[in-house]
């Protein structure tokens, strides 16, 4: 019985991460990324406050799979990052991070919610 249990708190700690990374509306489908960059991929929910070359600024909900705090923050946009439907400042979005091998992260996708 108490293997059994230790098996149910094992399952349920470890199975948090994926569900909040499958937990979104994005579709991967169309997007050019390789499976290792997929795979370590992050999802949060934020505000869009501003757009511009290469960046992003928003406000996001804490994204606990990489220990941040729900807060507003200038992000990178990567090069090719995939920017799906009209989204503007103000909007209420999906993004995608990626950890670059820098070890910073950076947005490669973003969806209106």
């Amino acid at each position: 019985m108490k293997n059994l249990a230790f098996f149910c708190a094992v399952l349920a700690f470890s199975s948090g991460g994926a569900l909040a990374q499958t937990s979104h509306s994005m579709d991967h489908t169309s997007m050019h990324m390789s499976d290792s960059q997929m795979e370590g991929a992050v999802h949060a929910t934020a505000v869009l406050n501003s757009i511009g070359e290469g960046t992003a600024n928003v406000s996001h909900d804490p994204i606990p799979e990489i220990g941040w705090p729900g807060m507003t923050m200038d992000l990178p946009l990567l090069a090719d990052a995939q920017i799906q439907g009209a989204i503007v400042p103000g909007d209420k979005v999906t993004i995608m991070l990626v950890k670059g091998s820098d070890g910073m992260y950076a947005i490669s996708a973003m969806v209106p919610n």
